[in-house]
């Protein structure tokens, strides 16, 4: 769905007091810069779709099992601003808030992961801007995910403009590590109890294995597919 514009979401950029008509002239500018990332959102979908049927129509097999996506609130691309200190201005916005437009791509097998980033990154028109390997380099509390920062072109009544989206690829397991450490850094406003870190670097590692065994099931799988046992009569 596109970003809807609500009075609650009305952010005053620059210099303060603003006047409401200011207010909401600069409300309707971030708004039309958001909606720029909503379209690049919409076609990155579309198009991983579309990789995600050929893929599975000329191998017979699929390397993507779910897209989701987000759209930053401008609540929180304002809080990030204020965080890093950078300039209140949409070119602020622009130049430094690179995940605004985020995509999420799961995965049965860490292998499909690199498949999926060497056919988004084939596009013509996709750009790398930014490559981060967290699987191959987890984060200390046991994190692993793919992330990539791309360019894309986005056509607008205006012209073309180059937006920038945020894809992070990775396993089922990852995913689901990822969301119960989410919840529990949430509940605990990051004030999370020791034991627990323990436990979900533990979980992390037993993730991993659960990924590390499912591949090599895959691989197996795949051998005895493509070259099937002779039966003798």
């Amino acid at each position: 769905m596109p970003y809807e514009s609500t009075g609650s979401d009305l952010v005053p950029f620059g210099d303060l007091p603003l006047d409401t008509d200011e207010m909401q002239r600069r409300h309707h500018e971030l708004t039309g810069v958001l909606l720029g990332y909503q379209y690049a959102i919409d076609q990155m979908v579309t198009r991983l779709g579309v990789l995600r049927e050929d893929f599975n129509h000329s191998h017979g097999d699929n390397p993507i099992e779910s897209i989701s996506s987000r759209l930053k609130s401008p609540a929180s691309i304002i809080a990030k601003l204020h965080r890093k200190n950078f300039p209140m201005t949409i070119e602020g916005i622009r130049e430094n808030i690179l995940d605004i437009a985020g995509i999420r791509v799961t995965c049965s097998f860490i292998a499909d992961i690199y498949t999926v980033r060497d056919l988004l990154l084939g596009l013509p028109d996709v750009t790398l801007i930014e490559e981060r390997d967290y699987i191959a380099v987890p984060k200390p509390n046991g994190y692993k995910s793919l992330h990539l920062i791309v360019a894309v072109p986005v056509v607008r009544a205006a012209g073309t403009e180059l937006v920038t989206v945020e894809v992070q690829i990775r396993t089922i397991a990852m995913d689901f590590w990822a969301s119960l450490e989410h919840k529990i850094y949430y509940k605990y406003d990051g004030a999370v109890p020791e034991h627990l870190v323990d436990n979900l670097r533990q979980a992390a590692v037993a993730a991993n294995h659960l990924d590390e065994q499912m591949q090599e099931l895959h691989q197996e799988v795949q051998a005895l597919r493509d070259h099937p046992p002779r039966v003798v009569a």
